[in-house]
């Protein structure tokens, strides 16, 4: 029986993981420069974390979610965003009582239930942060900036950032109403999820796919927003402005989840197809208590990493993929080879990176291996050369051939 990797996922193979490896190295740099630091959750939580968290009337949750019940009878979930499963972290472990402002990042697989295409797996990948304990518009700004120098870091051609604000519960109660004004007379023409939000949640209903041609006329959030949220909303663009981040307001940016207040944002670029979102967050006051914890304001932002793979091919910006082998160590007779061991094991221990043949094959068939691995170096070591402490060493891009000391090959390389 020949086995297949399940619908809606994907195995990152050598030559296309190490380009991967180098977006996370990106990612954790710049969080480095932005004092972020990495947490990690794990991959399932309870399913009523997620139902709270993130929203019981969002497609994530209704439509979505991996769900199982454990041997314990207990209800638990894939992760299917990194938010929740982070503010849990954040309550259980009671970070909040730190002085400072808690600033932590992740990286890694989340799970949803969709209909696979180019950008959209069911196990996917994020990168994302979150920041707790600060209400300052500044902080917004620096998230969003954060995910902006990411992707232009990465060389990502023509990203966008849209931003909104979402208001808070007073604001969004009003625009409520208003909404449902707007929407009512045109409900019958609407699809069953929109009209099922209608009496849920019906800022959702803006989110849709199908419908979205007949909220072109939609009355904009930003006119129910009190002086508290505008004040908060334009000191952000003052600030987004002011670091030269590019963006503009989408008055119908709702995102898809249920927890976001005041601001909301997205990243857009071009290069896989309809979809042009590769990702997005928001201000999230009311959350932390939601699960449980103090009453502390919070914000972050994720980004998806297949999705920023496919634009960086698409755009052919070219990004560090297989990195060269250092040196490749060649052996002609029994005592060579037991010596070429012990050399290999010298190598490693001072850093640097080195492999041999190990399927008895002739020197020829040894020499076209290093040149696939791309090595810098091969080092050829005889029992004539093994007895006067010496080995060849030859350059594979100048064909120059030296010989060297064995007990010097290391520092050789290093030079």
């Amino acid at each position: 029986m020949a086995f297949q990797k399940p619908t809606g996922t994907q195995d990152l193979l050598p030559g296309t993981v190490e380009k991967w490896q180098f977006i996370e190295d990106k990612a954790r740099d710049v969080c480095r420069r932005y004092n972020y630091k990495e947490v990690r959750t794990p991959i399932f939580e309870q399913t009523s974390l997620f139902e709270r968290g993130v929203g019981e009337t969002t497609d994530v949750v209704e439509k979505e979610m991996y769900t199982f019940t454990d041997k314990g009878d207990r209800s638990m979930t894939l992760r299917p965003e990194g938010t929740a499963g982070v503010v849990r972290a954040y309550v259980e472990n009671k970070l909040y009582g730190e002085p400072n402002v808690s600033k932590l990042y992740y990286i890694g697989p989340m799970f949803r239930y969709e209909r696979p295409q180019a950008g959209r797996q069911r196990q996917f990948h994020q990168f994302g942060i979150e920041a707790f304990g600060a209400t300052d518009p500044a902080i917004d700004a620096e998230v969003v900036a954060l995910g902006y120098q990411f992707c232009r870091e990465l060389g990502l051609q023509d990203v966008k950032v849209e931003i909104n604000s979402v208001g808070n519960a007073e604001s969004r109660a009003a625009y409520r109403q208003t909404l449902l004004d707007f929407l009512t007379p045109m409900k019958d023409t609407l699809c069953k999820d929109c009209q099922s939000r209608m009496e849920r949640n019906p800022l959702r209903v803006l989110d849709c796919k199908v419908d979205q041609e007949k909220f072109v006329n939609a009355p904009s959030i930003l006119e129910s927003l009190d002086e508290e949220c505008s004040t908060h909303f334009a000191k952000v663009q003052e600030l987004l402005t002011a670091m030269e981040v590019e963006f503009v307001i989408n008055p119908r940016l709702v995102r898809g989840l249920d927890y976001y207040t005041h601001t909301a944002f997205e990243y857009k670029a071009q290069g896989i197809g309809a979809i042009d979102t590769i990702g997005g967050g928001g201000r999230y006051n009311g959350l932390v208590s939601e699960v449980g914890g103090p009453d502390q304001p919070g914000i972050g932002m994720a980004i998806g990493l297949e999705r920023i793979a496919l634009i960086l091919e698409k755009q052919e910006i070219e990004i560090s993929g297989i990195r060269p082998l250092d040196i490749y160590l060649v052996a002609l007779g029994d005592a060579a080879d037991k010596e070429v061991t012990i050399q290999l094991a010298k190598l490693r221990q001072a850093g640097i990176s080195a492999d041999r043949d190990y399927l008895g094959r002739k020197i020829k068939a040894q020499m076209k291996s290093a040149d696939r691995m791309q090595a810098k170096f091969t080092a050829i070591l005889g029992d004539d050369e093994l007895e006067r402490g010496e080995i060849t060493l030859k350059s594979m891009e100048t064909g120059e051939q030296r010989i060297v000391k064995l007990s010097d090959l290391a520092e050789e390389l290093k030079k």
